[in-house]
Order: C-alpha cells, then structure tokens, then sequence
C-alpha cells in the first residue's frame, strides 16, 4: 500500500517483515504443505506477539490498534504476510474478532477476544452463499446453512460451507446461517461441538488450508448467536474483502521483486535479459499493476477505517454511517476488480519472465501464482465485483 503511515506505523511494518525475515520465510510455507493443520501454532503466538491480532478488538479486553485505525494497521499485517505467503488464520482471526468486538456482548468478548488476540485461540469466519462468492443484495444471511430455534431456547443449525480458510483447524467458527421468517444471524461454533465435521480440501493454493464444513443438527445455546436483527456479514465480507486485497498486494510486490531482480541477474546474449526491450515492456506493465493495485486497496481500507461506526461497531445497526459504509463496499469491489484482473496478470508475466526455471516445483515463483489466482475467486469474482459495483453505483449490471 501506500498509505501515509505514522512512525508506531512503521515500526509496527518494520517489525513484521523482520519477523518473517527470520522466522517464515516462503520456504517455511513450502515446508508447510502437508502440515495437518496448514499452520504451526508456536509460530503463530509469536507472531500474535507481535500484535497481529489485535487491531480489532477493543483496548479493554486486551486488543488496540496501534494508529487508531483498525483496518490500516491489519492491512501493513496482511501484506506483510502475503510477501511471504505465512501460514496461519492471521486475517481470518481478525475479522472473528471485528465479528466479536462489533455485534457481540461482553460476555461473547470477554470469553474470545483475549485468547484470539494472545494467538492462543485460532477462528474463521465461515460464511455460506448461493452465487458467486457473496450473498444476494439484501441477503445478509447467504446460502446453505439454516438455524431453527429450539424448544426450551437456543439454536439448531444444518448446512454446508466450503472454502473455510483453516475451517478444520481453527477453534472457534462464525458461521452465517438464514433465520425462519427473518433476517439471517451469525453464530459462534466453538470447533469440537458435537455435529461439527471439517473436511481439508484439495485446493490450487498449496501454501493455505481450506476446509468444507458440515453443520448436521449441531445444537448451540442461546448466548451463541451475535447481535440481533441485521447480522453485518455485509460488513464483515467487506473488510474480509479488503484484507485479503491487501494480502494479495504484498504477494504481487514479492513476486515482483523476485522477477526484476531474476531479470538484472539472467545474462543472455551476453547482457542482462532485463535489458531487452520485450522485457522492459513486460516489466513496465508489471510495476502499471502493482501501483493500480496498491492504490485501490489504500482507497479501500481507507473508507472502511471511515466506515466504522461508534465503539468499534461493524456498521449494523444504530450507530451505522450509512454512507461511509455504502462507500466502504463501493471501494472493497472497486479494489476486487482492479487485483482480481491485474494480480494474475502480474504473477503470469512473472512465471514468464523466469521461463523455464519458473515452471519447475523447486522455485517460489509458482507458489506466489497459487496463491494470487486462487485470491481471485475467494469473496467474489473479478466479473461478480464489477457487477455489483455497477448495482452500488446504480448503473445496470453488465450482461
């Protein structure tokens, strides 16, 4: 990104790229592939250490953000991670922890924030849709999973949700489910409870554990589901959207990098291969990119950090600033369309560049494409996003 980081800022950037220097590096996610978990959890609550998962919980139960802006501060830990490709729910952990902080009540965040934030606790948000990556307009509950309440109290939930980063080894999970006769609800499922089964998907982002989750007749209390009414899955897709943008970002400029410095260092014809003109040109458009990208996740987080509403909230309810928050999702899908379209391109013209070396299993460069590819699809399309901008910007969808 670029924004204008203040100097705690910077030392807090300065810190995580040192940390992932030493301590992960791609070859320790290369080394991760056929982890159980996908993650170790030491290196993990060293990283959270750090204060990685503390942005978005409130100062009184053990979370701050370091500028006062929530997003930005996890957006400099997104792309700091994406660089590397680390493994761990660092950004899934996050938005539980928005989930928490905003629409739950002191006893939901005094019984899960301090253990998220201290990276003793791992969640995900596990969200279930019937399009394209995203909930319907006006459907805040999505697809495929239901809640019934039970006799006596408490809730009942069925269903299915595929695609769940870390789902099969994350403690606690938030999942989006449609209410009988009104708005959805979103539900906190501690992993373990009885009905609860995570499978590991085969996924093309080898460096990333996915998880389909099946919910048959998993019976929670009453206390279990998050605020009333609206449930600010819209919200929380959005800042999801956003961070994942920002991750997306760092692996571009990290492959970037690894491109130009491979193109100064590769001699053909007796001279570098950066300096042909066919090469030139490939890596002019590539830094056209990175740039584009940059600045529509700046714009993006950005109008989030606006968006946020009294105490910390996700923008449901009372407190909403309605249109910072419209702005918010206009400028989440603005930064989906322009990284979804440019982040493969980037990666691909990077793999090309490297020719033959950058398709063989033992260079990095392959797992940088996995991972920017794969971050296409997750929470919408690049042609879903542009879509819905044109719904939120009141143009008629493209055909």
């Amino acid at each position: 990104m670029r924004l204008d980081l203040t100097e705690d800022q910077s030392f807090f950037q300065e810190t995580a790229r040192r940390f992932l220097e030493s301590e992960a590096p791609v070859g320790y996610a290369r080394r991760l592939i056929d982890h159980p978990t996908g993650f170790e959890p030491d290196v993990y609550r060293r990283a959270a250490d750090l204060g990685w998962l503390a942005p978005m919980a409130p100062e009184a139960f053990g979370g701050g953000s370091v500028s006062g802006r929530a997003a930005a501060d996890v957006a400099i830990v997104a792309e700091e991670t994406g660089r590397t490709l680390f493994p761990g729910p660092v950004l899934e952990s996050n938005v539980a922890a928005a989930a928490i902080s905003g629409l739950g009540g002191d006893e939901h965040k005094a019984a899960y924030l301090p253990d998220l934030i201290s990276g003793r606790a791992t969640a995900a948000l596990a969200w279930s849709t019937g399009g394209d990556g995203w909930p319907a307009p006006g459907d805040v509950s999505g697809a495929g999973v239901s809640a019934q309440p039970r006799t006596g109290g408490g809730w009942r939930l069925s269903g299915t949700v595929q695609l769940v980063p870390y789902g099969s080894a994350v403690d606690l999970l938030v999942v989006s489910a449609s209410l009988p006769g009104g708005p959805g609800g979103l539900f906190l499922v501690p992993a373990g409870t009885a009905g609860v089964t995570c499978r590991r998907m085969d996924t093309f982002d080898l460096t990333r554990s996915l998880s389909a989750v099946e919910l048959a007749a998993v019976d929670l209390p009453a206390g279990s589901r998050l605020g009333q009414g609206e449930t600010g899955l819209e919200s929380l897709l959005v800042l999801a959207c956003i961070l994942q943008c920002a991750e997306t970002v760092g692996a571009m400029e990290r492959c970037f990098e690894m491109t130009l410095d491979y193109a100064k260092a590769r001699r053909a014809f007796g001279r570098p291969i950066g300096s042909f003109q066919a090469i030139k040109h490939r890596l002019a458009d590539m830094v056209l990119w990175l740039e584009w990208s940059k600045a529509a996740v700046e714009a993006a987080v950005v109008a989030w950090d606006d968006s946020r509403g009294e105490n910390g909230t996700l923008g449901a309810g009372a407190s909403t600033k309605s249109a910072e928050a419209a702005e918010a999702a206009e400028a989440a899908s603005v930064a989906k369309s322009v990284i979804g379209e440019h982040g493969p391109l980037l990666v691909r013209s990077a793999v090309q560049v490297h020719g033959g070396i950058g398709y063989t299993w033992e260079h990095d460069v392959h797992l940088f494409l996995r991972r920017v590819e794969a971050n296409g699809y997750l929470y919408g399309s690049t042609d879903f996003h542009r879509s819905r901008l044109a719904g939120l910007v009141g143009f008629p969808a493209p055909a």
